[in-house]
């Protein structure tokens, strides 16, 4: 018997039942070493010597595993067929050789790019030794990001507080991210109008025209800059006659592109079906790893972390057979066609993403799938039949038009085109991010040379010229593979860790980049330019694939890197705060000095007059504030252009005074803090304060606003039943009602001001009956059922729990990440985030009932006792 070792337990129980009782499928549940995040992981001075550890959860697993390779014939690995894939059998293999479990036993390699019987057998009778130059980039690429990781932070940390952390490719990304934003806040829009003719044939049959020259003049975009000029033509082609002097018709071929990469299947998911690039991954894996059909779990597309382009010769052969199928011969072109990556420093050792069989139609494995898993699939079955098709035949007609009134001319031009032939276009075409129609894709009517055109209306419409508009994940995904930078598989890391680390949000699709994560890339800019370029990024890129070829030594590439990095450390460390600052000063100028409205200086105190605004720094990060500290006592958030004189814009430290508490008569204010705006009554220690909860603005807090949120928590009535009092109030977690440790969560912030007795009773209730509520609520509702535990003890539930979704397996409670989305889960995910909790002494409910009652939201009892939610900002310089 041999022991064949993948990654994934779900991999693990279907790849068994293909190969039979003579082999022990194991699973390694990903990467089972890593180096440990302090100090001394990599070093430098020994030349570079690598200390690895394993967590308890893969101690265990290992320990299975060389105990089953002891007493088997041989070991084959069989993990992913990428780099890291790699790198997990090499790490596996390290351990096994530590514990001395193998012996003499032989060691085998075996790639397959798609979890089908065929092609597992087939990589089982063509096994392979592990690709040495292969994990030596591994080595190299890990032990490049621990270095940056790890030398730079705390420099981070020192001169720039707030900052989390920087990274070798994040920081790049972040770059790309932030020098947008700087191009935006630089742009100056312009006016400009376009004049259009809409005209009719002699056959009655309309049509639009665009102006394109006047006066024997052509016309460039931005010519027509004034209403005036505008009006001067419109008036003069009003009075005009127009004649059709040319029509050309000329026929032109549409070519499909390759089937989806990594990257491209990311942004076409984006833009055609709303998907996160991380939920885009999650998807696809559940479709690589497959799903039950016929009575066997078959993987329904290939592996899909890849920048390669081609299919296999199979593969093709079997896509035509599907043409001709689906669509009819006429669809079929005489040869196959043959794509070549265009991405800077493309792989082109794996296939691109496609099906792993062509006659599984979406419409044949809908009922197989949930909706999302059902229309990525769609997506990719039909970009990778369209790859083979026959080209779409578009004729595309242009029309040339003379307008003559007196002297004065002007030339006019209408643009369309006609699909002859759909070809690749009956199974698939892009979606653009924009809805805008092409104008060339309008159809013209007939239009004869030389006759005569009729005026029906002439519209002149003002324009402005529009900032480039900021990435979404797709385009900056598409930036970084043209730039070269990062690789298919760390692009969803990359994206999370800056949202995960606020360094940017995303806002209708787009990425913003936040104060902090700004102040990051400029300092980086500043002191650590050569390490942040795009060049030099793409170029240490192009270092790793020549070591993965075996043209570089892996040592020889990080001493390079080393030696300078080093030097540029050690120059920093050195650099006074107050120098840090005054750098950013003038790199951040638009977000640090937002412009004034009444055009006065915006770097003179607006409170004191005379002291000068720059930036400081706090415990918490980054602000605005002055020199005449601590005489003057200005301060502002950092990117607060909306307010860039205080809270209430009128030149004090932010404080609004909203009114007086008729019952206390103290004053109500409304103050700007280091987390936002916030309402306080009365002044001192024993001030109350309340965050203005999600919803309301500074703009929008009047005095009875005022008073309502002071005034929480509020009794609603008795429960009928246990004769306790239920208030509502508002929490760390939003709205709420409360009864006997039972909290609900509301709706709105209204609903805590208004709910009376019989809903909140219908609300607790409601909330007791799925087991979120108090200590003898019942089991939390189940979100999702992932089957049985591999190694026995019961089944893995995900369940929605009161302080949100978790994973349940007997007693271990697992937390979701933030941002994980319940449906998404998949048993490896599960059992990765359950050994993760056992490792951590999690394996029972008290120190999870521990943790859930910290986060409690502050109760009527407790709230004269608690600290504000978020504290007003602080009068030190840091």
């Amino acid at each position: 018997m041999d022991v064949v070792v993948v990654e994934s337990p779900a991999k693990a129980k279907t790849i068994n039942k293909y190969l039979g009782k003579n082999y022990k499928v194991l699973a390694s549940f990903g990467h089972v070493r890593d180096l440990p995040a302090k100090d001394g992981s990599v070093r430098p001075d020994e030349d570079f010597a690598m200390s690895w550890a394993v967590d308890t959860a893969s101690g265990k697993r290992l320990a299975d595993i060389a105990k089953a390779v002891k007493d088997a014939d041989g070991l084959i690995l069989a993990t992913d067929p990428d780099r890291e894939g790699e790198a997990i059998s090499w790490h596996v293999l390290e351990v096994l050789k530590q514990k001395r479990a193998l012996k003499d036993k032989p060691v085998s390699r075996v790639v397959f790019n798609a979890i089908t019987k065929s092609s597992v057998l087939e990589a089982m009778a063509n096994p392979r030794q592990i690709d040495a130059p292969l994990v030596d980039a591994y080595l190299a690429r890990r032990a490049l990001d621990y270095l940056v990781g790890f030398t730079l932070s705390p420099v981070l940390w020192r001169k720039l507080p707030g900052a989390r952390s920087a990274g070798r490719v994040q920081s790049v990304a972040l770059r790309l991210v932030c020098d947008r934003e700087s191009e935006i806040e630089r742009f100056i829009r312009e006016e400009y109008w376009q004049i259009a003719a809409l005209l009719g044939t002699p056959r009655n049959e309309n049509f639009e025209a665009r102006l394109t020259a006047f006066d024997r003049k052509k016309l460039q975009k931005l010519d027509i800059s004034n209403k005036a000029q505008a009006n001067d033509i419109k008036s003069m082609l009003e009075g005009a006659t127009f004649k059709a002097v040319s029509v050309e018709a000329k026929p032109t071929k549409r070519n499909p592109g390759p089937p989806f990469t990594t990257s491209t299947l990311q942004q076409a998911a984006s833009s055609g079906l709303g998907f996160s690039a991380s939920r885009t991954m999650q998807v696809a894996q559940r479709l690589y790893e497959g799903m039950e059909i016929g009575g066997e779990t078959t993987g329904l597309i290939t592996y899909m972390r890849t920048d390669g382009v081609q299919m296999a010769p199979e593969a093709i052969s079997a896509a035509r057979d599907a043409i001709v199928k689906e669509f009819g011969p006429k669809y079929l072109p005489e040869k196959p066609r043959q794509y070549t990556a265009k991405a800077k420093n493309a792989q082109e050792a794996h296939e691109a993403i496609r099906p792993t069989d062509f006659m599984r139609t979406p419409a044949s494995v809908r009922q197989y799938l949930d909706s999302d898993q059902a229309r990525l699939y769609e997506l990719i079955w039909k970009r990778a039949i369209a790859s083979q098709m026959q080209p779409a035949e578009i004729e595309r007609t242009t029309a040339e038009i003379e307008a003559v009134n007196g002297a004065r001319t002007a030339e006019l031009r209408a643009i369309g085109s006609v699909v002859r032939f759909d070809g690749f276009i009956a199974a698939y075409t892009d979606q653009k991010d924009d809805d805008s129609e092409d104008e060339e894709n309008r159809r013209l009517p007939e239009i004869r040379a030389g006759e005569q055109l009729a005026r029906q209306a002439i519209n002149a419409t003002q324009h402005t010229t529009e900032p480039p508009p900021r990435y979404s994940e797709a385009s900056l995904i598409k930036k970084l593979e043209e730039l070269g930078i990062g690789r298919p598989s760390t692009y969803t890391a990359i994206l999370k860790t800056l949202e995960d680390r606020d360094y940017v949000t995303i806002d209708k699709r787009r990425l913003v980049p936040q104060a902090k994560g700004r102040l990051l890339s400029a300092f980086l800019e500043s002191f650590f330019k050569r390490y942040v370029e795009y060049d030099f990024t793409a170029s240490l890129e192009e270092k790793l694939d020549e070591i993965s070829d075996g043209k570089l030594a892996w040592k020889d590439v990080l001493r390079d890197f080393w030696k300078d990095f080093s030097g540029a450390v050690a120059d920093i460390k050195e650099l006074r705060v107050t120098d840090v600052l005054d750098a950013l000063n003038e790199e951040l100028a638009p977000l640090v000095f937002p412009t004034r409205e009444d055009g006065s200086n915006p770097r003179i105190c607006p409170k004191c007059g005379t002291g000068n605004l720059s930036l400081k720094l706090g415990k918490f990060g980054a602000f605005v504030g002055c020199s005449n500290y601590p005489e003057c006592s200005f301060t502002r958030q950092l990117g607060d252009a909306a307010n860039p004189n205080g809270e209430n814009g009128n030149g004090d430290d932010g404080t609004k005074v909203i009114g007086k508490d008729p019952y206390t008569s103290e004053e109500i204010t409304l103050r700007s803090g280091r987390f936002g705006p916030y309402l306080q009554r009365g002044d001192g220690k024993e001030a109350k304060r309340s965050s203005l909860p999600k919803g309301w603005t500074a703009e929008t807090v009047d005095h009875e606003k005022a008073l309502a949120l002071l005034s929480l928590p509020r009794d609603v009535g008795k429960h009928p039943e246990s004769g306790k009092m239920i208030s509502a109030g508002l929490g760390r977690y939003g709205p709420f009602v409360l009864h006997d440790s039972t909290y609900a969560n509301l709706d709105s912030i209204e609903d805590v001001f208004s709910i009376g007795l019989n809903r909140a009773v219908s609300v607790i209730a409601e909330k007791q009956l799925k087991g979120k509520g108090g200590r003898n609520g019942g089991t939390p509702a189940a979100l999702k059922e992932l089957g049985d535990h591999p190694d026995g003890g019961g089944k893995i539930v995900v369940r929605d729990g009161k302080y949100g979704p978790y994973v349940n397996f007997g007693k271990v409670n697992a937390t979701l990440p933030k941002g994980k989305d319940p449906q998404s889960v998949t048993v490896e995910d599960a059992l990765a985030l359950i050994a993760e909790k056992e490792a951590k002494g999690g394996g029972g409910k008290k120190p999870f009932r521990k943790a859930a009652a910290a986060k409690a939201p502050t109760t009527k009892k407790t709230a004269a006792k608690k600290a504000p939610a978020k504290k007003p900002a602080a009068k030190k310089n840091g």
